[in-house]
């Protein structure tokens, strides 16, 4: 039981990391007139912490 919890409480610190990476103040340090890789810096910030939240939670539904 005690391993259960703790993926809990893993998954939901994640839950709140993504909340964080997508709320407003963080958003509008990327939201400028600038281009990576010809890809606008949101545009791939969001993308990046998207694919990062993914797969932390990959990592954390695995971890045994």
């Amino acid at each position: 039981m005690p391993d259960t919890e703790a993926k809990g409480q893993r998954l939901i610190a994640l839950f709140i990391l993504g909340c964080l990476l997508f709320n407003y103040p963080v958003l509008s340090l990327f939201n400028v007139a600038a281009e990576a890789f010809g890809v606008p810096v949101l545009y791939a910030y969001i993308f990046a912490a998207w694919a990062l939240l993914v797969a932390l939670m990959a990592l954390a539904a695995e971890r045994r």
